[in-house]
């Protein structure tokens, strides 16, 4: 019974993530972008696929990904055996982000990377910074200057690499902080941190999200210094259309057999880590190894189930209606749907809530949930909004993350640094499931009948959603440190009156005597 409630509630939240999605793009095509019936029927049996893959999916990922995380990462950290937390670090990297369903929807929408090829590099870039990480966390070393040193080699490394390369590296960054990996790698984070007995361990297991979105930008700039391009075909992911609803029925029918085997190949690596482990040191007992059992299958249906619906029906959709909304007569609505999409999508979010609240805790009232949801709202809002006015107008990447990671980077010396690290582990949840799927498809459309470079102009956006958390939970950081400083002092005068007071109680008090 318990499980059929926590079900229901998962489906509430992935439905409430994909219906705004849904009614905006049914009312654009009812009243201003026609497209034919048939890809809007698809799109519909698309958003019953979407909605039931992600309820099953997060449903599996807390029951299976959550606690083999934290469970491998407190058995690592006590065999006290560097070299192996390094090995193992590196291999659990890779190994989850390889199962991340939001790469592997960026990496089918990447025309000119071979789609393995890209989500190896990506895993590899993680799984590299996953041990640094680790080290941190053992180490004590501050956020801060990782994080600083980091981008610095970033962004120098992006100012000599192929532009083709650029926007889709960013983006490759916000990807992977997605709902696999996100609580995997926190639990693991935890897991470590629990070894430690000082009063900073509990704030060092944040800020890990943070730096794993570091090494796949770093690791794809690389790529694209050797890797030869294919020549691919952008538009051609846009379906043509079915002839009637038996070949629409039987196209989704036949997408699943082979994304049953692409989600088992993704997924076969953590699974043979975990049983692995399982039979050589965790031997858990029946119950809770059951009850992870169970939870990867559901992840795995979810996953079959979320990423037949995305190909099929839902990205295919989002490139037509990006495509005809920027050839016609309304091209200037692309601003201002993409931004009311993405107020949206982030208030839709489930993870975001969950952040909110954490903020709220951290600053203990300072910084009140709904002030945290109403400014990463306007935040995402504006991100897409600036997505779409480069896709327009084809306005370089760097002009907006050159100055938007100073401005984060700069803000990280004045914040509390737990604030610091919600911020840079932020960017993840703030860049979710909608944005890979439905956003970066419809910025691809518009790109290419805008006379656009697809590659340079589309690629981005989720690097700029991914990016506007980090200001956005800094300033909250910086107004409660306002505040805070405030309360201190109306607390000193008050002693302080309270102390004078007092001295002249008593000067009367002898002078009477």
């Amino acid at each position: 019974m318990r499980v059929k409630t926590i079900l229901s509630e998962k489906l509430r939240e992935s439905l409430a993530s994909v219906l705004p999605i849904a009614l905006i793009v049914a009312l654009l095509c009812l009243f201003f972008v026609p497209v034919s019936t048939d890809l809007m029927l698809a799109f519909v049996i698309a958003v019953i696929l979407l909605t039931a893959g992600m309820g099953l999916f997060t449903l599996g990922t807390e029951g299976s990904m959550t606690p083999i995380g934290s469970y491998l990462g407190s058995r690592m950290t006590k065999s006290r055996n560097l070299p192996l937390i390094i090995a193992l670090s590196f291999i659990l990297g890779i190994a989850i982000t390889i199962a991340e369903p939001d790469l592997q929807v960026l990496a089918n929408n990447v025309p000119h990377i071979n789609t393995w090829v890209l989500m190896i590099t990506v895993s590899v870039g993680v799984g590299f910074f996953l041990v640094v990480s680790m080290l941190r966390i053992l180490l004590a070393i501050d956020l801060r200057w990782l994080l600083t040193g980091f981008y610095l080699i970033v962004f120098i490394t992006a100012s000599f690499a192929d532009p083709d390369f650029l926007s889709v590296a960013f983006d490759s960054g916000g990807v992977t902080t997605g709902p696999m990996t996100v609580p995997f790698i926190m639990a693991l984070g935890v897991g470590v941190a629990s070894i430690r007995s000082d009063k900073n361990a509990e704030s060092d297991s944040f800020g890990l999200v943070g730096l794993c979105s570091i090494g796949p930008i770093i690791a794809v700039l690389i790529l694209g210094f050797a890797y030869e391009s294919e020549a691919a075909d952008v538009g051609a992911q846009a379906v043509s259309g079915w002839a009637d609803t038996v070949e629409l029925g039987t196209s989704y029918l036949s997408a699943i057999p082979h994304y049953m085997f692409e989600v088992a190949m993704a997924l076969a690596p953590i699974v043979l880590i975990f049983f692995v482990f399982q039979a050589v040191s965790l031997k858990l007992r029946r119950l809770p190894f059951l009850k992870i059992v169970i939870g990867i299958l559901y992840t795995y249906a979810g996953l079959v189930l979320f990423l037949t619906g995305v190909n099929v029906g839902f990205s295919s959709l989002g490139t037509l209606l990006g495509r005809e909304m920027a050839s016609g007569a309304w091209s200037w609505l692309l601003v201002p749907v993409a931004m009311l999409m993405g107020w949206f999508i982030i208030r839709a979010e489930p993870a975001v809530h969950v952040l909110n609240k954490q903020v709220e805790e951290v600053s203990a009232g300072a910084v009140s949930e709904k002030a945290m949801g109403l400014s990463l709202s306007a935040a995402i809002a504006a991100a897409n909004g600036l997505a779409m006015l480069r896709v327009l107008t084809g306005v370089n990447i760097l002009w907006f993350l050159v100055p938007g990671y100073v401005l984060a980077l700069g803000l990280s010396f004045f914040v509390p640094r737990m604030f610091t690290a919600i911020a840079f582990d932020s960017g993840g949840v703030a860049s979710g499931p909608m944005t890979a799927t439905f956003m970066l498809p419809l910025a691809m459309g518009a790109a290419e009948a805008a006379g656009g470079n697809v590659m340079t102009d589309a690629f981005g956006l989720v690097a700029l959603v991914a990016m506007t958390p980090l200001i956005t939970v800094q300033v909250m950081g910086v107004i409660y440190k306002l505040k805070a400083e405030k309360l201190a002092e109306r607390e000193a005068a008050l002693a302080e009156a309270v102390s004078a007071a007092g001295e002249d109680v008593i000067e009367l008090w002898e002078a009477a005597v």
